[in-house]
């Protein structure tokens, strides 16, 4: 009989994505989610309400071999306060880790994010090693919760991973994917800092392997594509699936940047424009063998988007 896996979040970006790879796998799947409604018609569901309420876990976990937590509160700008990140990515997270390990769940993966480790830029390329040194209340909650599962007794593996990317994506990628389908040239050939990004493909295979007990357990590991691209690296990728060149022209960083000053901006084009690199090496030292090349998956992307219309 296949292994039983509870799932929170199915019904998000990263969740649905999870969901399908793992039921592909051949895994039982339960999910567990904010709304009545199954993320798909083929899964046992259950509503569970807020994250920031208190939730009885033991009935879901019932069966279950391993948990894969991707629910949470995720990083957005505005006024949320640090107790409602500390409550929905902190303390729900033990409270199921807890719970996950009084009946007996052989793994728990919990998706915390590269923001548990860093700021949005980073002059210097990421490791496990680093200190972590979150900027913001989204990065100290979900390094509070790896901190938590140390304590327990428990297998578990927290995944970091960067910017992920892939069909359905919103937010900053599809920003990016806009800009790539404009017909005109952009003025951003000269933006040489290269970022790390995370296809989705490569994130359920990174939850996948550290399923697994050829995953060293009771650790964090950093998540993400092999090679870290610049954003001129990035159009160039999107309209080469466009089946159009890269139409870049290197515009002064300096002139860019009182540009974006201007039009009120700026922050939007620091983090376009500084870098963020982190290595996935040591999930790849352990096994990780991440399917999908960078530059191939942006052009599928770009090119899925343009038949979608």
């Amino acid at each position: 009989m296949s292994e039983r896996i509870l799932l929170t979040g199915a019904s998000g970006f990263v969740g649905r994505h999870v969901l399908d790879d793992l039921a592909a796998r051949g895994y039982r799947v339960r999910t567990a989610g904010r709304s009545a409604t199954p993320a798909s018609p083929d899964v046992e569901h259950v509503a569970i309400g807020d994250l920031g309420a208190p939730v009885d876990w033991q009935p879901l976990l019932d069966g279950v071999d391993h948990v894969v937590h991707s629910a949470g509160l995720a990083h957005a700008d505005g006024d949320i306060p640090e107790e409602r990140y500390r409550a929905v990515n902190t303390e729900a997270t033990l409270a199921l880790a807890r719970a996950a390990q009084a009946a007996g769940v052989r793994r728990f993966i919990f998706l915390s994010s590269i923001r548990a480790q860093s700021g949005p830029i980073s002059e210097q390329p990421l490791s496990e090693i680093d200190t972590p040194a979150p900027s913001d209340a989204y990065g100290r909650s979900k390094l509070a919760a790896e901190q938590g599962l140390a304590g327990l007794d428990l297998d578990w593996v927290a995944l970091r991973p960067v910017l992920v990317y892939g069909a359905g994506v919103k937010a900053n990628m599809a920003a990016l994917l806009k800009l790539a389908k404009l017909p005109v040239p952009l003025p951003l050939g000269a933006l040489s800092a290269r970022r790390s990004l995370l296809a989705i493909e490569n994130l359920s295979a990174a939850i996948a392997f550290a399923l697994t007990q050829a995953c060293p357990a009771r650790r964090s590991y950093i998540v993400s594509d092999p090679e870290p691209l610049s954003v001129a690296q990035m159009l160039a990728a999107m309209r080469a699936g466009l089946g159009r060149g890269p139409g870049l022209i290197p515009v002064p960083s300096a002139l860019l940047a009182l540009a974006a000053r201007l039009a009120g901006h700026s922050g939007a084009y620091e983090r376009l424009a500084n870098g963020l690199v982190a290595s996935p090496a040591a999930l790849i030292k352990a096994g990780w063998r991440p399917p999908a090349e960078t530059k191939a998956a942006l052009a599928q992307l770009a090119a899925s988007r343009a038949d979608a219309g």
